[in-house]
C-alpha cells in the first residue's frame, strides 16, 4: 500500500498493478472513542519552523491550514510531505488526500513526492475535479481507512493530510441539493 496512488475510491491508477487486500475494511467505520486514546505527548516535525515553533503538531491532533485563494495551499502540503519526521526509531506513515484537484495539481503532487524520494512512506489518493462527487465525498473516508489500518495493523505512527477540503464540502452541499434538501442557514451539511 506504501508507495501506491489510489483514486478516491480506493482503485490504483499508478499503473503498478492491482492491490490485493489482506483484509476488507468498512470505509463507514465508527469514530473512535476520544477517551480512550492515548495522550499525545510526541510531536510531528514538519520542517517548517512557523508550523513547528507556533503551532506545533502533537500526534493525535488535527491541525487545520487555512488559505486565501490563490495561495499557495497546495506547495505548503507537499512540503510537509517531504519534511514531516518523527523519532528516528519509530515507523512513520503518511496518508495523502487531494480532493477535486485539477490533473495539472494531482501530477505536480505526484512528481514531487517522487523527486523527493519520499514515495516509500506515502499512500495517495487523488480525487480530480471531473470525477463524480461521490467519489469526492468518499475519498477523506478511504484515506483514513487506510490510515487507520496502518496504524492499528500495521503499527506505524501516521500523518494524514487531506487537502481542498472546500471542494468536499461543496460535493456535500450539491449530493444534498440532489436530494432535494433545503439549504439551511448552516449552508453545508
Amino acid at each position: 500500500m506504501l508507495g501506491r496512488v489510489f483514486d478516491g475510491l480506493g482503485r490504483p491508477i499508478d499503473g503498478l498493478g492491482e492491490v490485493y487486500p489482506e483484509e476488507k475494511r468498512d470505509v463507514n467505520g465508527a469514530p473512535i472513542n476520544p477517551v480512550s486514546r492515548e495522550y499525545p505527548r510526541n510531536f510531528i516535525q514538519t520542517g517548517i519552523s512557523s508550523i513547528d515553533a507556533l503551532a506545533t503538531l502533537i500526534r493525535g491532533q488535527k491541525l487545520p491550514i487555512f488559505s486565501g485563494s490563490g495561495m499557495k495551499h497546495n506547495e505548503l502540503a507537499v512540503q510537509i510531505v517531504r519534511q514531516s519526521t518523527i523519532s528516528d526509531n519509530e515507523d512513520f506513515a503518511i496518508v495523502f488526500a487531494a480532493m477535486g484537484v485539477k490533473n495539472d495539481v494531482a501530477n505536480y503532487f505526484r512528481t514531487s513526492f517522487e523527486e523527493a524520494n519520499v514515495m516509500n512512506r506515502v499512500v495517495m489518493f487523488l480525487n480530480l475535479s471531473n470525477d463524480p462527487i461521490i467519489e469526492r465525498i468518499m475519498t477523506p473516508r478511504c484515506a483514513l481507512t487506510a490510515a487507520e489500518y496502518l496504524a492499528f495493523t500495521l503499527h506505524k505512527h501516521i500523518l494524514v493530510i487531506l487537502t481542498d477540503m472546500t471542494s468536499y464540502a461543496e460535493a456535500l452541499r450539491e449530493f444534498s441539493s440532489s436530494k432535494g434538501e433545503i439549504p439551511s442557514r448552516k449552508g453545508f451539511p
